[in-house]
């Protein structure tokens, strides 16, 4: 049996894939969990932020604050949806990777099996061999 298994190559590359997958689908979730975060704090900030309206002027000033602090939390939901997608796209690419990994490693592990009990019928052989050998040197004694 060929003791170096034949895909190991192959295994190294999908095991590299994989990494990278990971590693991409690590940045997509800290870039969606970041942009969560920043969403929570507008919000939390705009609800703590109620201005005394004394005049028309403090009136228009908040208003243009409170049109502003909506557009900002409007661009921040988009973002944090493109963050949410790109994090599902970076999950099943990691899941494709994985899947591809894992079916090589599989292999590897039964050509390890195979390999070893093929060691361990090769020892035993030459173990019957020697014994058989002895028990005919001691009978024709």
């Amino acid at each position: 049996m060929n003791r170096q298994f034949s895909l190991a190559g192959l295994l190294r590359l999908r095991q590299a894939e994989q990494k990278a997958a990971e590693s991409g689908l690590a940045a997509a979730n800290s870039r969606s969990s970041s942009l969560r975060e920043r969403r929570a704090e507008a919000r939390s900030a705009i609800a703590d932020s109620a201005g005394t309206v004394v005049d028309s002027t403090s009136l228009i000033g908040v208003a243009a604050a409170r049109a502003s602090a909506q557009s900002m939390l409007a661009e921040l939901d988009a973002l944090a949806a493109a963050a949410d997608l790109e994090a599902a796209a970076a999950q099943a690419d990691y899941t494709e990777a994985r899947r591809r990994a894992v079916g090589l490693e599989k292999l590897e592990t039964r050509h390890d099996t195979a390999l070893v009990a093929s060691e361990l019928r090769a020892e035993q052989g030459a173990l019957d061999e020697i014994a058989s050998t002895a028990w005919h040197r001691k009978a024709g004694s």
